[in-house]
């Protein structure tokens, strides 16, 4: 049975390569930019420099025209704020934007089964300390218990904090399980 089992995972792992490898050469980067409308750039921006860790690099704008052509918006012109995690072509993007008299409104953010869509991010940090010792800084706390162990059948070396951006979006910190 096991040497069943095996030649079965050996195949599985075989069959999976030439998908990899296609998806290797489909797509330029292995990273994904996120796009988040806002209603406060200045303080969301300053959550997620000082509290989280992001830097703030250039940004740059969409005309209103070409907004509505792909139907990004209704004739609004945007102004993106970019923020890093790391460095280079493969660094995580978070583009922030607040849209002048959006007709959006928040999600229902009090738990991530509250809404369909999107509900959170995750940020894997090195420290769970140090990531504490910002998020205290820029007085922002976690929500309900935090950090907290992952169970054993995830890891239990690891800590899980939550916390709420300015308009009430969860963020994920996931690091080792702090030493204080």
């Amino acid at each position: 049975m096991k040497r069943t089992l095996s030649l079965f995972s050996a195949l599985l792992f075989t069959a999976s390569i030439p998908a990899a490898q296609a998806a290797e050469e489909e797509f330029i980067t292995k990273t994904i930019d996120l796009g988040c409308v806002v209603s406060d750039i200045e303080a969301s921006v300053k959550f997620y420099t000082e509290a989280i860790g992001f830097t703030e690099v250039k940004g740059f704008s969409v005309p209103a025209d070409f907004a509505k052509e792909v139907g990004l918006t209704d004739s609004k012109k945007l102004e993106i704020r970019r923020l890093v995690l790391g460095e280079g072509e493969g660094a995580t993007t978070l583009k922030l934007m607040q849209i002048e008299n959006a007709g959006g409104k928040k999600t229902d953010n009090a738990h991530i089964d509250t809404t369909l869509g999107f509900s959170y991010i995750t940020i894997v940090v090195k420290s769970t300390d140090a990531a504490l010792a910002r998020l205290k800084k820029a007085g922002v706390k976690p929500i309900a218990k935090g950090p907290v162990t992952l169970p054993d059948n995830l890891d239990p070396n690891l800590a899980l904090t939550i916390v709420r951006d300015p308009d009430g979006n969860m963020v994920e910190l996931v690091g080792p399980k702090p030493t204080k």
